[in-house]
């Protein structure tokens, strides 16, 4: 059953937002379930403000049911971090959704890449990015050379 996107909202938040904490940490639950421990890559809140980054979160009214980081990589690059959707509204097209928007996001805020990590115990994620035209690339970032990592790349220029 897809969800019907007249009835989603996406708004800019900070970072470290009552509603975005709240929504990481249950990422951040996921991790420990998926990977016996939470993500431990670095991150500064400043690093999701404008104008370099951004944080988007999804609405369904008022319930935030999804959340996606963008943090400046390089001049010409985007990372995505902390891209999460609520398990009730999961296998629905909302992360599709969702990653066309931070794309979108991207584009507007300049750049001309986007990159995101994710690992092998996150097979859905994986199959979304590889389904969304993101091609497979070495690793970077704090989990470069864990074997469960898998880094993706897809370029945002001409859309």
């Amino acid at each position: 059953m897809t969800i019907n996107t007249e009835n989603l909202r996406i708004e800019q938040v900070a970072f470290d937002s009552a509603t975005a904490k709240e929504l990481i940490e249950e990422l951040q639950e996921e991790y420990v379930a998926r990977y016996g421990g939470r993500d431990e890559t670095p991150v500064d809140p400043k690093q999701f403000a404008p104008p370099s980054g951004g944080f988007l979160m999804v609405f369904v009214g008022r319930e935030p049911v999804g959340c996606a980081g963008l943090r400046k990589h390089n001049q010409q690059s985007v990372e995505v971090k902390r891209m999460f959707i609520r398990r009730p509204f999961r296998g629905r097209g909302l992360s599709r959704w969702l990653l066309a928007r931070v794309e979108e996001h991207g584009r507007l805020l300049g750049y001309d890449r986007i990159l995101m990590e994710t690992g092998v115990q996150q097979p859905e994620a994986m199959r979304l990015y590889e389904t969304s035209g993101y091609e497979p690339i070495p690793g970077f970032g704090y989990y470069a050379q864990a074997a469960q990592n898998r880094c993706y790349a897809k370029e945002l220029t001409g859309g």
